[in-house]
Parts: C-alpha cells; structure tokens; sequence
C-alpha cells in the first residue's frame, strides 16, 4: 500500500515566513528546456497549501504540484532526494498556511508496514508550467 503525497503531518514550525533567498535559490528555478513544457511568468517563494489538489513526483529532484484551479506548479529541489523518484510519497511541515522554498521535505519510505521517513530535502522555487500537447504520428 502506498502513501498518497504529500501527506501532512501536524503542524511543526518550519518557517516564519517565505522570503526568496538570493541568488542560490533563483539556480533551483525550473527550465523552459524540459520536453513538452512550457513556463508561464515568474518563479513563486510560495504556493497555498489549501489549494494543492495533488502531487506528481517526477524524479529524485522535480515534483509537479497540482492546484485545485487546474494550474500546475513545478518545483526543482536545489539538491537530489534521493529515494524520492523511487518512493514518489513525501510529508511537509509547515506551521504557515503556505508551502514554500525555505520548507523541508522528507521521503516517505513504507517498509514491511512501517512508514519510516529519510533524509530532509529543501524545496526550490515553484513554477508555474503548462504541458505542451504532443502531436500523433499520422496513421
């Protein structure tokens, strides 16, 4: 059985505010160059919490946010969490009603029916992305 992610455990306070972080965090912001994506604006310190509909953990370093108005958030991690591609379930804390680029994630890792977390991963700025329909092949 898996864990949907994210799954919130009680709030621990992990940040006072979201504030961008200079010019490290501006490197962690997503690319135009990931196929059939396009981005849209400028990168956010942050997202409302109540408004993620759903997650899509891409690989050990990318998770699609999906938000109850249908817009898309990508975040690309600063760093690799490793295990998180593999698990695709996480947990956050926040004592903020917002999730942002000073937060911690941490893999969600279900063993012989344990739920045990791995190391703490921060997050990078949120993107905004749309996904780019692909053509068919002609039959």
């Amino acid at each position: 059985m898996r864990i949907l992610a994210p799954l919130m455990i009680g709030a621990v306070l992990v940040t006072g505010g979201c504030t961008a972080l200079g010019s490290d965090i501006a490197s962690s912001a997503p690319v135009a160059s990931d196929p059939g994506v396009r981005t849209v604006g400028e990168p956010k310190s942050c997202i409302q919490r109540s408004s993620i509909r759903s997650t899509d953990v891409i690989d050990d370093s990318t998770i699609d946010f999906r938000m109850n108005n249908g817009d898309i958030y990508r975040n690309r991690l600063p760093q690799k969490c490793n295990g998180l591609g593999f698990e695709e379930a996480f947990s956050y804390e926040t004592s903020t009603s917002q999730l942002c680029n000073v937060d911690i994630i941490r893999v969600l890792d279900q063993t012989a029916g344990r739920l045990d977390t791995r190391g703490a991963c921060g997050l990078g700025q949120f993107q905004q992305i749309e996904k780019i329909p692909q053509d068919r092949e002609p039959r």
